[in-house]
């Protein structure tokens, strides 16, 4: 269950609130979720004390982002083993919250993996709930270091492909620290250019319909003193005409093994307006999302979220609001119906690089994709492929 709420004003001065911890309790280990569903209006921390109460926050997006649900599955196979809880059907549900991100059944994997080992091996229930916790926390920290490289890896491509500094990026949906162990992935690559003093302009889109832009991604841009601007989705055709976007700068939920991008709904229309105005795409995502098993976009199970996040609008400040069909305010005649898919899918010949913490590979290509995953570590570029090294 999740059983209290902490609240602080949100606000530029206000001490950073992480969006994930573990923490032991007398009563026992929980789960602390930052509420995104409630930013940038308040910083409210979600205590999860069990499996249903971590679904229920990952289905509601209070807690969201590829890499962060990886981490957040992993964690969440550690509360269940440190409550007592059946830790396989546990992992079962929660591998299954959502579909598209295939981080989540990464982590949840992992230290379901780490329990069963332990078990198998002769530990005892705290025995095999440690080790589980102990691989979550591995899975944790792996994703701080592998945002912090793929920071240096994108800088470094941004040089390249926009030299000169001074750099106009466009992204899209949310991809900071409120997604990641670390600062991010490629909003990391653009706050690491704002610290290098060649972030111009950050341009954001409001991610319709939940605002992930709007309301996140421009609240870690606050917080960090990047020059931003919010615009709204059907804006951004404006704008590459008018020649003010050097490159766009996204995310990803899964990448396939031809190199076909899911990620929030919006990122394809984006790829094909820099394709055809000669702007770079570049998508920046830890290898942890990267599916070589799952061969070609078309094979993306796509999430179709419910029809009311389009026809209404969240109250503010409306603890619920929103998350049920009839707690928001009505934007659309009542019986309308809405498509609502979560992610659309992005073919790797609109990709210009994609940015992983082993490096990069461009042009995007199923050999060069499968590479650069098998290695953790490169000491030069290599030729012929595409890909950029450390």
């Amino acid at each position: 269950m999740a059983d209290r709420y902490e609240k602080s004003e949100a606000g530029a001065d206000a001490p950073v609130v992480p969006s994930l911890r573990w923490e032991e309790l007398p009563e026992g280990p929980v789960l602390v979720l930052l509420d995104q569903t409630r930013l940038p209006s308040e910083e409210v921390e979600l205590v999860c004390t069990d499996v249903p109460a971590l679904v229920q926050a990952i289905r509601t997006l209070a807690v969201r982002g590829a890499p962060l649900l990886g981490i957040a599955g992993a964690y969440g196979v550690a509360l269940a083993a440190s409550r007592g809880f059946d830790v396989a059907d546990a992992a079962d549900t929660l591998a299954h919250a959502r579909p598209t991100a295939v981080n989540l059944e990464y982590g949840v994997r992992r230290a379901a993996g780490a329990y069963r080992d332990a078990v198998e091996g002769g530990a005892d229930r705290d025995g095999a709930a440690a080790a589980a916790l102990a691989e979550a926390r591995a899975v944790h920290a792996e994703d701080a270091e592998a945002s912090s490289r793929m920071a240096a890896h994108g800088l470094a491509l941004l040089g390249e492909l926009v030299p000169g500094g001074g750099h106009r990026i466009l992204t899209h949906c949310n991809t900071g620290a409120l997604v990641s162990g670390g600062e991010g992935t490629a909003l990391a690559v653009a706050l690491a250019a704002h610290r290098a003093g060649e972030l111009r302009r950050l341009w954001v889109d409001e991610t319709r319909p939940l605002l992930q832009g709007a309301r996140l991604t421009a609240y870690e841009a606050a917080r960090t003193g990047m020059p931003y601007t919010v615009l709204a989705d059907g804006a951004a055709g404006s704008l590459f005409a008018a020649g003010e976007v050097d490159a766009v700068l996204i995310g990803a939920d899964r990448i396939t093994a031809d190199g076909s991008v899911a990620n929030k709904v919006g990122s394809y229309p984006l790829a094909v307006l820099a394709r055809y105005h000669h702007v770079p795409f570049v998508v920046v995502a830890p290898t942890s999302t990267v599916d070589l098993d799952t061969a070609e976009g078309a094979l993306i199970e796509v999430e179709q979220r419910p029809g009311h996040e389009v026809t209404e609008i969240a109250v503010p400040f409306v603890p619920g609001a929103g998350t049920e069909a009839g707690t928001g305010v009505p934007v659309a005649p009542l019986g309308a119906l809405a498509y609502n898919p979560a992610f659309d899918v992005t073919p790797a010949e609109l990709v210009t690089a994609i940015v992983t913490e082993n490096g990069v590979v461009s042009p995007v290509t199923p050999g060069g994709l499968a590479e650069l995953c098998s290695t953790s570590r490169w000491g030069k570029s290599r030729s012929g492929n595409g890909m950029m090294a450390e």
